[in-house]
């Protein structure tokens, strides 16, 4: 059962916009939708919000520690209310997927994130859920950290905004842990292809 939402990303304005902090639009949007505020929480090192659905308590968190250290966050909010590894639902930017596609899996490598990575590490556990959130990848290796620091072009975040209203709309089945169900929503649902231009056009 779900109990802590994490959305990565970095904090202050000047990243606000960037692909890296995919996570942190997502947690936003699941507060927006139940009706909630995340609030700053010194002891746990970033944004938090705490709410009930179906009469649990359900976490939300924004590391607010930049994204490399994520798992400092994550793991002091996790140690103190108990919350185990399964019980993580990590959100984050996804270079191996282009914008609008989003997958669920659970546990795995950190495949160089390195909010991922620092969350393994503070955990001691890969076992947590993911949710990767597509951002697609500049073609060049030498260019990742120029392009997660950048904003999407226009019609990459309507994609992006597309999918994260999928994400927002699987989270009764995360919660319920109905996985296969959640799956089925965020996997099968991918963004539109462009249409081809009308012949009038493509003849102009």
């Amino acid at each position: 059962m779900i109990k802590l939402l994490v959305g990565l990303g970095n904090p202050g304005p000047e990243y606000e916009d960037t692909r890296h902090n995919a996570g942190f639009w997502w947690v936003d949007a699941i507060a927006r939708e139940l009706k909630t505020q995340l609030q700053p929480e010194r002891g746990y090192f970033g944004n938090v919000a705490r709410t009930t659905v179906g009469g649990r308590p359900l976490w939300l968190l924004e590391p607010m520690t930049y994204m490399n250290r994520s798992g400092q966050a994550v793991a002091a909010l996790a140690r103190f209310f108990k919350i185990a590894p399964d019980e993580i639902l990590v959100a984050h930017d996804e270079l191996d997927l282009p914008p609008g596609e989003l997958k669920l899996k659970k546990g795995g490598g950190h495949a160089g994130h390195n909010g991922l990575r620092d969350i393994h590490a503070q955990l001691g556990s890969s076992d947590y859920w993911r949710l990767r959130i597509g951002i697609g990848h500049p073609g060049d290796k030498s260019e990742v950290a120029n392009w997660v620091l950048k904003k999407p072009a226009p019609d990459q975040r309507e994609a992006l905004s597309r999918a994260l209203e999928r994400a927002v709309r699987a989270l009764p089945d995360l919660l319920e842990d109905r996985m296969d169900k959640a799956t089925a929503l965020l996997h099968t649902s991918k963004p539109p292809r462009p249409k081809p231009p009308k012949p009038s056009e493509a003849n102009n």
